[in-house]
C-alpha cells in the first residue's frame, strides 16, 4: 500500500506544476534519444520489455534479467555539428532477484568563438554536459514491474558550471498472454545542486509519461502509443508570428476554432510508433514513429516536409546487435543515430533467460 500510495503521491504532485515545452529548462540534453532504436520510434519507448539495455534510461521498470551483461554503446549526429552519446550496461543480481544498469551519457555542442562587445574575437570555449545515471528494476507481483534511476549531471557553458540531479520512478504492467504492456514513467525529478548564476536556480524538465504497447498475436507487428507531459494539459506554442483572426466588434472565437485548438493541443501529447519484427528470434526489425508535437514545433509554414516522423531499422548478427534511426527534425536536416551493443554473457554462455 505505501508503494502505490508513493506513486499516487508524485502523479499528484506532477499535476499542478506548470512549465514551458521549451527553453526556459536546464538540462534539455536528458531528453534526448539515447539509442537509435528510441530516435527511429519517434523519441519515446517506455512499454517494452526485451534485451535492449537502453531502454532501462527512459524506463527503469524495464529493467529485467535478459539485459544481463548487455552493454551499449551510442552516438548520435545531431545538426551543426552537435553530437551527443550514450554507453549503458546492466547486470542481474540473483541474490537480490534485482537487474541494476548504470549509463554515462554526454552532450557535445562544439567550439565557439570568445567575442567581446566590439566583435573582437579573443579565443575559443567549448560547451559540454553529462549525466551518470544509476538504476535498479525488479519485478514486484507477476505481472508488475517497478524501478528507480538516479542521475547526476555536469554542465559546462564557458566560464559558466551547474550541477544537478535528477530521478526517475516507473511502473509497468505486462501480460504476456494478451501481448499488452502499459508503463507509467515519472522522468527527471529533481533540481540544481549549484547554478549556473549564484542563487539563480533554475527548472528541471520534469516530465510524465503514460505508454502502451501492443503486439498483434498473427502479424509480427508491435506498437506502441505514448502520452507525454501528464503533468501539464496545454502545450501549445503561443508563436507571435501568427496571424490573428479578425473579430467584428470583438466577437468570440468560432467554436470550430476552439475545438480545432483543443484538437491540435491533444494530438501534440501522443507519439505513436511501430516495429516489424521479421526473421528467426526477431532477427531484424523495421522501425516507425510520428511525434506530432515535433511536427507542429518545427515546421516551416508553407513548406511541406517529412519534420515529425522518424524510421530505422535494427539487426542482430550472433552476439552483436546494430541499429540505425534517423529522425527528420526540419527542413534544414535531421540527426542519424548509430548503435552497437553487445550480449557479453553470451561469450561464457552464462546468459540468464526468465
Amino acid at each position: 500500500m505505501k508503494r502505490y500510495l508513493l506513486l499516487t503521491y508524485f502523479l499528484l504532485t506532477g499535476l499542478f506544476l506548470t512549465a514551458q515545452i521549451g527553453g526556459t529548462k536546464v538540462y534539455e540534453f536528458l531528453n534526448l534519444p539515447q539509442s537509435a532504436r528510441v530516435t527511429a520510434l519517434g523519441g519515446y519507448l517506455f512499454s517494452v520489455v526485451d534485451e535492449d539495455v537502453n531502454l532501462a534510461y527512459s524506463n527503469p521498470a524495464a529493467l529485467n534479467p535478459m539485459m544481463s551483461g548487455g552493454i551499449s554503446f551510442n552516438h548520435n549526429f545531431q545538426l551543426a555539428d552537435l553530437n551527443n552519446g550514450h554507453v549503458a550496461y546492466a547486470k542481474y543480481v540473483k541474490k537480490w532477484d534485482m537487474t541494476l544498469h548504470g549509463n554515462v551519457q554526454y552532450m557535445g555542442y562544439g567550439e565557439f568563438n570568445a567575442t567581446d562587445e566590439f566583435g573582437n574575437i579573443n579565443g575559443t570555449f567549448t560547451a559540454k554536459e553529462y549525466a551518470m545515471t544509476v538504476g535498479a528494476g525488479r519485478q514486484l507481483y507477476e505481472k508488475l514491474s517497478v524501478g528507480v534511476n538516479l542521475r547526476l549531471i555536469s554542465s559546462r557553458f564557458e566560464s559558466y558550471n551547474s550541477l544537478g540531479w535528477t530521478g526517475d520512478v516507473a511502473a509497468m504492467y505486462q501480460d504476456t498472454a494478451s501481448l499488452f504492456s502499459a508503463a507509467l514513467v515519472f522522468k527527471n525529478i529533481g533540481s540544481q545542486l549549484t547554478a549556473y548564476t549564484e542563487g539563480r536556480f533554475e527548472s528541471i524538465p520534469y516530465n510524465a509519461h503514460l505508454s502502451i504497447t501492443k503486439r498483434l498475436r498473427h502479424l509480427p507487428l508491435r506498437f506502441s502509443l505514448i502520452y507525454s507531459n501528464l503533468n501539464r494539459w496545454n502545450i501549445l506554442y503561443d508563436d507571435p508570428n501568427a496571424e490573428d483572426t479578425f473579430l467584428f466588434l470583438g466577437g468570440e472565437e468560432p467554436e470550430e476554432n476552439k475545438f480545432g485548438i483543443w484538437a491540435d493541443n491533444l494530438a501534440r501529447h501522443f507519439t505513436f510508433n511501430t516495429e516489424l519484427l521479421l526473421g528467426p528470434k526477431d532477427g531484424f526489425k523495421i522501425r516507425f514513429g510520428y511525434n506530432h508535437l515535433r511536427k507542429k514545433e518545427l515546421s516551416v509554414t508553407n513548406f511541406r516536409s517529412l519534420t515529425g516522423f522518424s524510421l530505422g531499422f535494427g539487426m542482430r548478427v550472433k552476439r552483436f546487435r546494430f541499429d540505425y534511426g534517423h529522425a527528420f527534425y526540419h527542413l534544414a536536416g535531421g540527426s542519424n543515430h548509430l548503435t552497437l551493443s553487445v550480449a557479453l554473457e553470451e561469450f561464457t554462455k552464462t546468459r540468464i533467460i526468465k
